[in-house]
């Protein structure tokens, strides 16, 4: 009995297609493999007494770049940017296109006043203040008793 053979992926089964996507590249131009990166912000969220703080990294963005709007219960923070770059060396141009953007969406709790909600863009972090309701601020202390 032959030992099972694997081929440079690992597999033990090859695929049918695998002699023709494995092999060498005849010509790989460095441009031609660049990848695109989609990349979600990161988030900071934070409840204090009187509002929640949320804070996303999302540097290179101009602020006239992001919308942030209320669906129903729902925050929903997005941004988008295009950018063009022609540059002429000799006898060639090269003009490159770059396209970001990114949306996030979270389920604002009963408790706060959406209509006063705060956002600034200072380098590079979006931040957003979103102020509780009056009555939400005030929560008194009750002890129930197990009976």
């Amino acid at each position: 009995m032959t030992p099972a053979k694997t081929n440079k992926n690992g597999n033990l089964v090859p695929s049918v297609l695998s002699d023709f996507f494995d092999s060498e590249p005849v010509i790989e131009p460095h441009w031609f493999s660049r990848s695109f990166d989609y990349t979600i912000p990161a988030v900071n969220i934070k409840e204090t007494g009187k509002d929640f703080s949320v804070e996303f990294a999302a540097p290179g963005f101009k602020k006239h770049e992001f919308k942030i709007h209320i669906e129903g219960n729902n925050l929903i923070i997005s941004a988008e940017r295009e950018e063009e770059k022609s540059k002429k060396e000799h006898r060639f141009t090269r003009k490159e296109f770059s396209y970001n953007s990114f949306s996030r969406s979270f389920a604002l709790p009963q408790n706060v006043n959406t209509d006063h909600i705060d956002a600034k863009y200072i380098d590079g972090i979006l931040k957003l203040s979103i102020p509780k309701k009056e009555e939400a601020k005030h929560h008194s202390k009750k002890e129930i008793k197990v009976a």
